[in-house]
């Protein structure tokens, strides 16, 4: 029968405490049997003393062979140097510390259930994995969001882009300047430098837009733009973008590609500096005619061109060929509306005793156009005529119709030979029953010659400012005499002439109402500041006396067209 304790007997103090001790123990020998086993040590390993005591240890407990538990156990044995283990014991479904010791009595063994502190300790491994991996999350999810905001943030720069380069390059008609707006723009948000191709209409190319983000570096690149154009060989980005109509991309430029775009040495060392490491070309083509081409270019640093840079360059170059094609086409409408507005307006008379200067300025913005004009000629008795009107509008139907009131009172004045106020009457009656559809103000005035010597000027107005008289004292007066209705209305009253004296080294001005009126100015003080520039600038030759009265009148702008008529008599006359 084997005992249930192999130490000595009870009444030994040291082993009254062993037994005692809540904490587990047990003895192995040297067969790997429990020479000993502590009622605390059964207890937690789910057996009775009596059960574990002379068996062996591997007999016992198989699922331990070949464990941690087994190389602690063996490890201790064989170093005789102590040792412990922290380990999942299965049959158990426990965690246990073991701490083992080699002893004469055999290999000591304490262990301790620690099941609830390694869940313990799992669980804050566990809590603190989980922070870690939602600290992660949260900063993957920061990152997402920073790069959305990146991204959303550069494509409103994009948007912006666009919309100014369509702001920039319709507000103006000058080519030229339209294109170097675009370079100027695209630079640096596409790339770090580019050059903007014209093709004139004779299909000259000129590389007219030029912008470098590095102000270092802008000389050297003009350096290579001027030579580019007479450089480039056929196989160099534009000419070949200009061909086919493509876009042509080089991400990562060569030196080969350097050789088959560049034909000159020259070109090839001014270029050299620039470090040209992507090219991008874009043709600017609207309406099926080439205009010309966007070159956007990178350094090393920053590297081929991205393709949201690439997209964007695409839709750029679109839109400035339509803003190109616009302008090209309001400068050739200006151009016709002013040669039909100079076919309007005639030359105005000159003879040796009366000096005459003319002023046209139209308010239609960018089309020198409008419903006002000047004339004057001789009649066949060789007096001299002048007419200045205003046709209501500002705009082409306006300048269209001041051609006929205009043709109508030259024709009468000069068959007729009456007073301005006659002349006048007539044209009106003329007007309405030729059913022309329009109402106009006008002035007529005469310089009439008598046999001595002297002049006289006569005038009428219907509906129009009165002209101002400049004597050679310096002193200026309003020509005064009652004003008749508009032109157009078909007026059957009285229409009546005004006269005065017409000495040497006097100056005559008419002028149409877009000179002084203004809006919130009263007439009268639009017309006290033309009379004070009269007497300010009347002793200055006559075309610089119109030059100095627009150029006051007009600093803000014409809110109106304006016409001017200056006449100077001379004593030559006699």
């Amino acid at each position: 029968m084997i005992e249930d304790r192999a130490l000595p007997p009870p009444d030994d103090l040291l082993a009254q405490a062993v037994e005692g001790m809540d904490r587990p123990l047990l003895v192995i020998d040297e067969d790997w049997r429990f020479r000993y086993v502590n009622p605390a040590g059964a207890a937690v390993l789910g057996r009775t003393v009596a059960a574990l005591v002379g068996r062996g240890v591997w007999d016992s407990f198989p699922e331990a062979v070949g464990g941690p538990f087994e190389e602690l156990y063996t490890a201790v044995r064989k170093t005789g140097e102590s040792g412990r283990t922290v380990a999942w014991f299965e049959p158990l479904q426990k965690w246990f510390q073991a701490d083992a010791f080699l002893t004469d009595a055999g290999l000591v063994v304490t262990y301790d259930d620690v099941t609830d502190r390694q869940r313990a300790e799992q669980e804050r491994v566990a809590a603190v994995a989980a922070r870690e991996e939602a600290a992660r999350r949260a900063a993957d999810a920061a990152l997402r969001a920073a790069e959305a905001a990146a991204t959303a943030e550069l494509a409103g720069r994009h948007l912006m882009l666009l919309g100014d380069i369509s702001q920039a390059m319709t507000s103006t008609f000058d080519t030229d300047e339209a294109v170097s707006r675009f370079a100027r723009l695209v630079v640096p948000l596409l790339a770090d430098w580019c050059l903007v191709s014209v093709v004139d209409p004779d299909g000259t190319r000129r590389d007219v837009g030029r912008a470098h983000r590095d102000p270092a570096m802008v000389e050297a690149m003009h350096r290579y733009a001027d030579a580019r154009v007479s450089s480039n060989r056929p196989t160099a980005p534009v000419p070949t973008a200009l061909r086919s109509g493509q876009p042509v991309v080089i991400p990562q430029v060569t030196s080969a590609h350097i050789e088959q775009m560049v034909g000159s040495d020259a070109a090839r060392d001014a270029l050299a500096p620039l470090q040209v490491a992507a090219v991008a070309t874009f043709p600017l083509l609207a309406r099926g005619e080439q205009f010309g081409a966007l070159t956007l270019v990178n350094g090393v640093e920053r590297g081929p061109h991205t393709d949201v840079e690439l997209r964007t360059a695409e839709v750029a170059s679109r839109r400035a060929a339509l803003a190109l094609d616009n302008a090209r086409l309001a400068a050739a409408n200006q151009q016709v509306a002013e040669r039909l507005q100079l076919s309007l307006l005639s030359p105005p008379v000159q003879q040796p005793h009366l000096e005459t200067a003319v002023r046209y300025r139209a308010a239609t913005r960018g089309v020198s156009i409008g419903g006002d004009w000047y004339d004057s000629f001789l009649q066949p008795d060789g007096d001299m005529v002048l007419v200045i009107g205003d046709v209501m509008g500002h705009d082409i139907e306006a300048a269209a119709a001041m051609g006929q009131v205009k043709t109508l009172v030259r024709g009468i004045a000069f068959d007729r030979l009456e007073e301005p106020a006659g002349v006048l009457r007539r044209v009106d009656h003329a007007l309405v029953g030729l059913a022309v559809p329009t109402m106009a103000t006008a002035l007529v005035c005469r310089i009439e010659h008598d046999g001595a010597g002297g002049r006289t000027l006569r005038w009428s107005s219907a509906g129009h400012p009165e002209p101002m008289l400049l004597g050679a004292d310096g002193r200026v007066t309003d020509l005064t005499a009652p004003i008749g209705p508009p032109l157009g209305i078909g007026w059957r009253g009285p229409r009546a002439d005004g006269a005065a004296d017409l000495p040497d080294d006097a100056t005559v001005l008419l002028f149409t109402d877009g000179l002084f009126e203004r809006r919130g100015v009263p007439l009268d003080d639009g017309r006290d500041q033309v009379r004070r520039l009269l007497e300010q600038f009347g002793d200055r030759p006559l075309e610089e006396l119109c030059d100095r009265l627009l150029a006051v009148m007009l600093a803000d702008g014409a809110e109106d067209d304006v016409a001017v008529l200056a006449l100077r008599t001379r004593a030559a006359a006699r």
